[in-house]
């Protein structure tokens, strides 16, 4: 992981989409604001924020949202994925799920970027985050 100002992150404009994704978040239970946008092998971005529900097992997490989004529009490969909440602090994203969901669509080494609302970027790589992924041969 390397910290760094938002001014000097490589993904800045990947983060900056992220930020605005958590405007259209759906929070009525925890006020608390997510947003993701991946950047696919192809160029393109798509993004996603956190809906809740009332059941808590039925919540998406943003990631995940902007995940499907792509793969939902035929890209297979997340080249960067980018996070952001308005918290202020280093924040635990993605969650156990969206990384496992990753594992799906990046490469060990896919940079993950984590913005803390505040100015300060974290710089993961997946392999970092989830190094014993679940992996099951594809057919």
């Amino acid at each position: 992981m390397i910290k760094t100002d938002i001014s000097d992150c490589r993904f800045a404009d990947l983060v900056e989409k992220a930020r605005q994704a958590t405007e259209n978040s759906y929070c009525p239970y925890s006020s608390y604001k997510v947003g993701s946008a991946v950047l696919t092998d192809d160029g393109r971005v798509f993004t996603g924020c956190n809906i809740e529900n009332g059941s808590y097992s039925a919540v998406v997490c943003a990631e995940r949202v902007a995940v499907f989004k792509a793969v939902s529009e035929g890209a297979k490969h997340i080249a960067a994925v980018a996070v952001a909440s308005d918290e202020g602090s280093p924040v635990p994203f993605p969650c156990g799920v969206c990384r496992q969901v990753l594992t799906e669509f990046c490469t060990p080494d896919t940079p993950v970027i984590v913005f803390d609302g505040d100015h300060s970027v974290y710089d993961f790589t997946l392999d970092e985050l989830i190094p014993f992924a679940f992996e099951i041969e594809k057919g």
